[in-house]
């Protein structure tokens, strides 16, 4: 195997263990929020989930990211080690200022520009790109608005329910999140693979986009112990930044992100566990009332999300051009 690849599965098992840390930590804001589960047991239940997630929703993300996004014949092993390399500098960026930013925007932006760099426009496929951007672009009001109608709804099943209803939803986060982990490890976990397979293509090892099974279990294995640790600045944020959560928030707002996700997962599209939780929560706030929710919070998540492309775009495409130049 050559050392270049070697070098991109590295960056992508990083990328993918740096995307579980970052959207774990996100998952389980709510449950360690509501006091649901401590801490440690929520995210351990969280790596286990991301784990298995990998392993149970197919392949129609990867070929999203791997196939139908660049031409393989126009990337070259520096345009990957670019991509990745922007993803995962903006991935440790966000963790440090605790920002819930998108790995996916990032690694998509990272690849675009390493790819434009590399075949200008032509190496871009525009029917991959347009699903990967509605679905990126379309989630986050999905998620807002599913969190918003599953408020509503169970609100309205339980209005006359006695407040031992509480304990109901405080263990039923314990289902959503796993469910949640479950669908967010089939959509993120697979996008590391959709960047390794890629390689193998570009390598000459492979001649179609087919994911060997181990690649599946070593993007598992990436996105299970990523998620076992948490950043706790993301959880801070998304647990008590945008509303404060009972049992019942916490309950609706898994329930809703994990419908989303997983609907985008079984579609192929791919999208940001983070996001699409956090605009959940930010409906579940609303169905309330919209003054509780902390909408400045929300306004700097929507800034990170629209720089996040462009941004890594531009590094990425330096790199591309650093590494051609030295390798």
């Amino acid at each position: 195997m050559p050392n270049l690849l070697i070098a991109v599965f590295v960056l992508a098992v990083l990328f993918g263990a740096m995307n579980g840390y970052v959207d774990s930590s996100a998952m389980v804001a709510t449950v360690i929020a509501s006091r649901a589960l401590p801490p440690r047991l929520a995210l351990g239940l969280s790596a286990l989930a991301g784990f298995l997630g990998p392993f149970l929703f197919g392949t129609a993300v990867a070929a999203t990211i791997g196939s139908n996004l660049l031409v393989p014949t126009a990337i070259t092993f520096q345009d990957l080690l670019s991509g990745l390399g922007a993803a995962v500098l903006w991935n440790f960026l966000s963790v440090r200022l605790g920002i819930p930013s998108s790995s996916t925007h990032a690694l998509l932006g990272g690849l675009l520009g390493a790819g434009l760099i590399s075949g200008g426009a032509a190496a871009v496929k525009a029917q991959g790109l347009t699903l990967a951007l509605v679905a990126l672009f379309t989630s986050p009001p999905l998620g807002l608005l599913a969190g918003y109608v599953v408020m509503r709804l169970t609100v309205w099943l339980s209005w006359d329910a006695s407040p031992r209803a509480n304990n109901f939803f405080r263990w039923g986060q314990v289902l959503t999140v796993f469910a949640l982990a479950l669908a967010h490890g089939g959509n993120d976990g697979q996008k590391s693979m959709g960047v390794m397979t890629l390689g193998l293509l570009v390598s000459g090892l492979i001649t179609g986009f087919r994911v060997p099974l181990w690649v599946v279990a070593l993007s598992a294995l990436a996105m299970g112990s990523g998620s076992f640790f948490g950043a706790w600045r993301v959880i801070r944020t998304v647990g008590g930044g945008i509303i404060r959560i009972r049992p019942i928030h916490g309950f609706t707002a898994l329930l809703s992100s994990a419908i989303v996700v997983l609907a985008a997962t079984l579609l192929g599209g791919p999208v940001t566990s983070t996001q699409v939780l956090s605009t959940s929560i930010m409906g579940v706030g609303s169905a309330e009332r919209l003054g509780k929710v902390h909408w400045e919070v929300g306004r700097d998540m929507l800034i990170s999300w629209i720089l996040t492309i462009p941004a890594t775009a531009a590094v990425s495409a330096i790199l591309s051009l650093a590494l051609r130049r030295f390798l």
